[in-house]
């Protein structure tokens, strides 16, 4: 079933055509569903950092060397927008014509539907990925197909402008965190890099009960907002004293640290801080190369993980914990979705506190 009003209908995409290049808002026409799909209304659409490096078209790895996402399979043009909550106004099955005019966010780690990882719940970590806003159009747009209903998570109870934040920020912070947990009384939790998805590591671990969470940013008013957020104690990454000064705050007791730089320096200051049997997780795309004596990692039991975005099970499990906990309690400043573009270039020149949500008026 397909609601007729909603054939021929035109909708704008706001996109660009090539790799650092500017954005356009182009019409398209809605296509006729296929059996399954989903048409929704974008309400809100969140800015994340990886908006950023797929507009750039590569990943740093350091020196000169780049990882290109066109050899990836990311092919302009390209609709940005991986953080979505919208309103189902067309179905493709009509068992699925109750979901009309309600609201939902959207998971955007779609695979292939067939692979070994996609059928245990692990859509995120599939090689032939439809991820939502990178692979498919996203939510930089009027309207958004999702394939299945599945994708489509209720919100009710939750602001749905902040909700948009759990599809991505949110979810990358959540899997991550259950990398790590439980941490034990007395250890501590170093969580670097105090922009948007640090804040919400903070607030996480907080709500979880963790107790001892340091802070480390480059940024004196980051800093200050991590203390607000929940943290311990903050640190400035700049400091050359900053490993000892961290391990004696922590009294050698950093049992993980959760990376949301990911370059060169906070690497290399997070494996150093670690204690005997401690886990870094790297969670930042800024780039660079891991450089780090091997005995060292064996004799001190270190464990390394690269921790990308989350699984459908686990966004449903934040869900739920977001409508027990408050933990939005972070800067979030609302713009309207022809301010793409604008929000893509202040958050690569660091100056977004917080978060940026686009709204569809």
């Amino acid at each position: 079933m397909s609601i007729s009003k909603n054939n021929h209908a035109l909708y704008t995409r706001h996109e660009f055509k090539e790799f650092g290049g500017e954005f356009s808002a182009t019409t398209y026409q809605i296509p006729k569903l296929k059996k399954g799909e989903v048409l929704i209304k974008v309400n809100f659409c969140g800015v994340c950092h990886s908006d950023v490096h797929i507009h750039e078209g590569y990943y740093g790895l350091g020196g000169e060397k780049k990882l290109s996402l066109l050899e990836r399979g990311i092919k302009p043009p390209v609709t940005l927008g991986h953080e979505v909550v919208g309103t189902v106004v067309d179905v493709g099955n009509e068992e699925d014509s109750n979901l009309i005019d309600k609201q939902f966010l959207v998971y955007p780690w779609i695979g292939c539907g067939k692979c070994v990882d996609c059928l245990n719940d692990k859509e995120n970590l599939c090689v032939t990925p439809a991820s939502i806003g990178i692979f498919k159009p996203g939510g930089y747009a009027e309207n958004l197909i999702i394939p299945s209903s599945r994708y489509l998570i209720d919100i009710e109870g939750l602001d749905a402008a902040h909700a948009s934040m759990l599809a991505c920020s949110g979810l990358t912070t959540y899997s991550a965190i259950n990398k790590i947990m439980p941490v034990s009384n007395g250890d501590s939790v170093v969580v670097i890099g105090c922009g948007g998805l640090g804040q919400l590591a903070i607030r996480i671990l907080s709500s979880m009960g963790v107790e001892n969470i340091k802070a480390v940013d480059i940024s004196e008013d980051k800093r200050e907002l991590a203390a607000l957020s929940g943290a311990s104690e903050t640190f400035d990454s700049a400091d050359s004293e900053a490993v000892e000064k961290i391990l004696f705050a922590s009294d050698n007791r950093c049992a993980a640290v959760l990376d949301f730089v990911g370059n060169d320096q906070t690497v290399s200051l997070g494996l150093n801080v670690l204690k005997k049997g401690g886990e870094l997780v790297i969670v930042g795309l800024h780039g660079g190369e891991l450089k780090y004596p091997i005995p060292v990692i064996i004799t001190k039991a270190i464990s390394i993980t690269g921790s990308y975005t989350g699984s459908l099970g686990e966004l449903n499990e934040l869900v739920t914990f977001a409508k027990k906990v408050d933990f939005f309690n972070i800067p979030v400043e609302m713009r309207n979705l022809d301010e793409a573009e604008r929000s893509i270039f202040d958050l690569a020149q660091g100056n977004v506190k917080g978060r940026i949500i686009l709204e569809n008026n």
